[in-house]
């Protein structure tokens, strides 16, 4: 009888997955595609947990089936990560004319990046502190304590090391290691080899003026090309997402969200809280932020529905350059860098609420002195968070490490973390977008004509 059940689950999957292919031959909007699959897959999910149960065997399953779709997705976008930081940084370099420019733009986006995940440290440490939050009330089930064997076998290979000694361990030693992602820092070991590259090749440029230029051109046909294979997978957004929210409302411990949902809420305080930080940043550059917020709409929610910073790569470009008129090279330098430096939302917000909460359960006292320190190892230990789903915990992992705080305690939050994640994603989007266009206010090389303009195309896989 269950594996009836199952067919009939699965049957009804794939109806629906057609109904989302049919939207597409309708020419609805990519944006309006990916809300709507996301509700469909609240809504499937939620039926499914209601007739079976969340740990029933039909359940369990059907989600299994399911997830060849949703991991499946998750697992193309991971696969992107890599080649997409690669082509876009240098690329951003083959599109730089003066070295003097390139320095300038540098120092000032990572300087924005880096800022605002400090600021976002204060609030994330206010707001837990203004909620109370703390994990001694908080009890682990299975799912937490084989979270937290995870956790600590991750942490094990970075525990013992000093900040200097962690710092150095963003150093690629061997890039290749790096290129296939098997280190934990691999993602800021990338950037840092390929910033290296592109500053070589502009110093080739001064020299060699001719064979650089035919090396550019290389690169940019490069980036189009891995940018064709980008298209394809951004494509499969909508089924993807249909997926991995009916897998998530199925097996989800509603249980343990009334528990945590005090921290569900409170995170929501500090991401919107951070997001308004955004448009005063924007509004003090002499731009209007409502303006901002109309044009980043959409790649705001594809980052908010696919969970990865990673696959918004191409739409957040597209968005600068067409919509807020950020020149190409700063549009690809700080959507680039903002994939692994200075996450306001997952190396931010996320591991400072984290600290506050498991202070207690560590009978370490929130004074001045340890909010400060908490404060500067965020900034330190921002640089390097992968921009797709898990680097927060990442990010979590190496802040309480450092500060002596159990790190198994970071699995109190698996049963809310995709929730809380969809949030941190779009703030960190929105950070990078913030940094590539303040920057280009700031240089003077913004087009303030195109930012201005409200008749403009929305964002699609088709002109990426």
């Amino acid at each position: 009888m269950d594996a009836t059940f199952i067919i009939i689950n699965l049957v009804v999957f794939f109806a629906l997955l057609v109904g989302v292919f049919f939207m597409q031959k309708k020419h609805i909007k990519f944006s309006y595609r990916v809300l709507i699959a996301l509700g469909i897959g609240l809504v499937f999910g939620g039926i499914i947990q209601l007739l079976y149960g969340a740990d029933s065997y039909v359940t369990t399953q059907t989600t299994g089936w399911m997830g060849l779709i949703g991991n499946g997705f998750i697992r193309l976008l991971r696969m992107i990560v890599i080649p997409l930081i690669f082509v876009s940084i240098l690329s951003a370099f083959a599109k730089l004319e003066v070295r003097e420019k390139f320095l300038k733009s540098a120092v000032k986006a990572i300087s924005i990046l880096l800022i605002t995940v400090a600021i976002s440290a204060v609030i994330g440490i206010t707001t837990a502190i203004a909620f109370n939050l703390d994990a001694s009330s908080i009890n682990l089930g299975e799912a937490e304590n084989a979270r937290s064997l995870d956790i600590e076998s991750t942490a094990s290979e970075i525990e013992g090391l000093t900040l200097p000694e962690q710092i150095t361990q963003l150093i690629p030693a061997n890039p290749f290691l790096d290129f296939t992602g098997q280190r934990g820092a691999s993602t800021i070991a990338v950037v840092i080899f390929t910033a290296l590259l592109g500053y070589s090749l502009l110093k080739f440029k001064k020299h060699d003026e001719v064979r650089a230029n035919k090396l550019s051109e290389g690169i940019l046909i490069l980036n189009d090309f891995v940018m064709e294979l980008v298209k394809i997978i951004l494509r499969l957004t909508p089924y993807g997402i249909l997926a991995i929210m009916a897998n998530t409302v199925a097996t989800s411990d509603f249980r343990a969200l009334v528990d945590l949902s005090l921290f569900v809420v409170a995170s929501y305080v500090a991401l919107i809280a951070m997001f308004i930080v955004h448009l005063i940043i924007i509004a003090l550059t002499g731009l209007n932020p409502f303006t901002y917020v109309k044009k980043t709409a959409e790649v705001l929610l594809f980052a908010f529905t696919s969970r990865s910073s990673a696959g918004a790569l191409p739409l957040n470009i597209q968005t600068q350059t067409t919509r807020l008129g950020v020149p190409s090279s700063v549009a690809n330098f700080s959507a680039s860098f903002g994939l692994s430096i200075g996450q306001n939302g997952c190396a931010g917000i996320y591991p400072s609420m984290l600290a506050i909460m498991v202070a207690p359960v560590a009978g370490v006292n929130v004074d001045l002195q340890f909010i400060l320190t908490l404060i500067v190892v965020i900034v330190v230990t921002s640089l390097g968070i992968a921009g797709v789903g898990g680097g927060a915990t990442f990010a979590a992992i190496i802040v309480l490490s450092t500060m002596n705080l159990p790190v198994a305690l970071a699995a109190v939050l698996i049963s809310v973390e995709p929730l809380i994640d969809m949030g941190r994603t779009a703030l960190n989007v929105s950070d990078s977008i913030v940094a590539g266009t303040v920057t280009a206010k700031t240089d003077g090389t913004l087009d303030k004509d195109t930012y201005d303009n409200m008749s403009y195309d929305e964002l699609t896989t088709s002109n990426i």
